[in-house]
């Protein structure tokens, strides 16, 4: 944890991907990596799904004509572990950062919306799928689990991170807050929606700080008009891929620390003072002092998902019976329910 009276630079990078290579788009992650860290940054946020991009298409195409689309995103996502993790695990090493990059991770016949933590050392400390997709987003990714729903000890403190609207699933945040978070780390794509998307990102960024008394740092990504015209060319479409940024970073008071950055490209930077976590939770602190766990609590499954539960066969000395089988599963499928 970070002493109360330390300062952390931060940064939240609001950039276009290439939406033709993940190689390209890879090498300005790591450009901006670059940047941050050149400017005194010891975290650097990227959007959500960054690496090789958001799927645009899927908010916009009816499925019959995203299949292309869809088999071209398989084609360019990332492997964990890969070349690209790699990468990027050496600089953050090589820059002493701690980085969170959103990808789209392909684990055999399935894609997931994947956040991937970097601490200073380039070990992977995190990697966690998102929960729900979203709408469109349901033909595109499988489902994370609870085991993803985890706060990670860092250079810069205790980190959790959540994806877009999970950010409405007040019991995942929950399960966050109650490990302590001190840097929230969220990511949206931005470029999608309208207005009104950077209008609840925003609200939904300075709540979370508020109810948690932590800092927030959210990235959301950017579209040039070129690469909304290549998603599609119907003008009633393409309103739904312009507005939607929100990169910003709040305060456990839930203000904004610096003004957000709601259009274009950059790197928004701002110096967070840790003894406002303090402050904040003298007042309130929602898993602590507030908290009425004898009237509300939460169960959290953190075991990850299997498709598959081996039960090995006894050995000659086991004292295990066949009929015992079944119960032993069901044992286990049953104890998070039952301890709650």
């Amino acid at each position: 944890m970070t002493t109360s009276s330390e300062t952390i630079r931060v940064a939240a990078v609001q950039i276009a991907p290439d939406l033709t290579s993940k190689a390209r788009t890879l090498d300005k992650v790591m450009s901006a990596m670059r940047e941050a860290a050149g400017k005194g940054a010891k975290l650097v946020v990227f959007p959500e799904t960054f690496v090789p991009w958001y799927p645009y298409f899927s908010f916009v195409l009816p499925p019959m004509l995203a299949g292309q689309e869809h088999l071209r995103l398989y084609e360019e996502a990332v492997s964990v572990p890969s070349v690209e993790t790699a990468a990027l695990s050496a600089l953050a090493r090589e820059l002493d950062i701690v980085a969170v990059i959103g990808v789209n991770e392909r684990d055999h016949g399935s894609l997931y919306n994947t956040q991937l933590i970097f601490d200073a050392d380039g070990s992977l400390c995190l990697k966690r799928r998102k929960i729900t997709p979203t709408y469109h987003e349901r033909m595109i990714w499988g489902q994370g689990d609870g085991a993803g729903l985890k706060v990670v000890e860092t250079a810069v403190g205790r980190v959790g991170a959540l994806a877009c609207w999970e950010h409405y699933n007040p019991l995942a945040r929950y399960a966050l807050m109650t490990q302590h978070e001190e840097i929230h780390v969220a990511q949206f794509p931005g470029s999608l929606v309208g207005p009104i998307f950077s209008e609840q990102i925003e609200v939904s960024m300075r709540h979370h700080a508020l109810e948690s008394g932590c800092f927030v740092v959210n990235a959301t990504g950017w579209l040039t008009d070129e690469q909304i015209n290549s998603i599609s060319e119907d003008p009633k479409l393409q309103r739904g891929l312009r507005d939607g940024c929100m990169t910003c970073i709040i305060s456990p008071e839930g203000r904004h620390v610096v003004p957000p950055l709601t259009e274009g490209e950059g790197i928004l930077t701002a110096d967070l003072d840790m003894r406002l976590i303090t402050k904040r939770k003298r007042m309130m602190d929602s898993v602590g002092h507030y908290a009425r766990p004898e009237l509300l609590h939460l169960v959290h499954d953190t075991r990850p998902a299997k498709t598959v539960l081996p039960v090995a066969a006894p050995s000659a000395a086991s004292t295990l019976r066949d009929a015992d089988v079944p119960s032993q599963i069901q044992s286990e499928i049953e104890e998070p329910f039952n301890a709650g």
